[in-house]
């Protein structure tokens, strides 16, 4: 068992290892939500159990723990005569919203970087997320923080760069994207399959600020289809990432 046990850990980071939620999902999802969540875990449990009845051999749960860094865990099989599906939790939960950065006016400025540049028609959606090193904002049509995001722009900071530059190295491995050059710095052009499920993808420009700066700039997939191509796309990325100034 123990062989068994890490050669499907080995499998599930393999194939694991490529995805990201984008940074704004959840507070998106609670806005969609209007600040409420549900509780579903006894949902799931519900549903696992129906699954460790069927199951002949061990199976990989892919609970928070799948997600979280941490290995999946093997369940041996079992009996669905040992089974109680749980009780299930449906009551409204207030989510805590996250720090935010406060005023930003026009959103032409915010943390650490200015925006000279953003696409015709689109404005500050007066919602952002600050965890200190790593922030973001949003821009749509109409400044309503409860609707989706056009373009958004998410900055990391010191350490908080780690992250997306191994996501960058891991789409290099995979020969998905390419390096792009923005006057005198560099970026990462790439469809990152992440936030918009059944849709194409989201175009994402990386861009290299300095050494202790990069920025990430996200095309909505839906915002994408007004334009007549991925070159539009691309070039209005591009035009976004020229216009960033930083002001560390």
């Amino acid at each position: 068992m123990p062989a068994l046990e890490e050669e499907l850990r080995q499998i599930m980071a393999d194939e694991t290892a490529r995805l990201h939620a984008a940074p704004d999902l959840a507070e998106r999802v609670m806005r969609a939500a209007g600040g409420r969540r549900t509780r579903v875990r006894g949902v799931v449990l519900a549903a696992t159990a129906a699954v460790i009845a069927a199951a002949p051999i061990g199976y990989v749960t892919l609970g928070p723990a799948a997600t979280s860094g941490e290995p999946p865990a093997v369940v041996e099989p079992t009996t669905a005569a040992t089974l109680e599906p749980p009780a299930i939790d449906d009551t409204p939960e207030v989510a805590s919203q996250p720090p935010d950065l406060g005023d930003l006016g026009d959103g032409k400025a915010f943390g650490h970087v200015k925006v000279g540049y953003l696409p015709d028609g689109l404005r500050w959606s007066n919602w952002s997320v600050d965890y200190g090193d790593h922030y973001t904002t949003s821009y749509n049509f109409d400044g309503d923080k409860n609707n989706f995001y056009c373009v958004q722009i998410f900055m990391y900071e010191d350490a908080a760069v780690q992250g997306p530059d191994e996501r960058i190295q891991r789409y290099r491995d995979e020969g998905d994207g390419e390096e792009v050059t923005i006057g005198d710095r560099t970026g990462y052009l790439v469809i990152q399959h992440v936030g918009e499920d059944g849709m194409k993808g989201t175009p994402t420009l990386f861009l290299r600020m300095g050494d202790r700066q990069l920025a990430e700039i996200m095309f909505s997939p839906v915002y994408a289809k007004e334009f007549s191509g991925a070159d539009a796309v691309t070039t209005e990325l591009k035009k976004i990432a020229e216009g960033l100034t930083s002001t560390l």
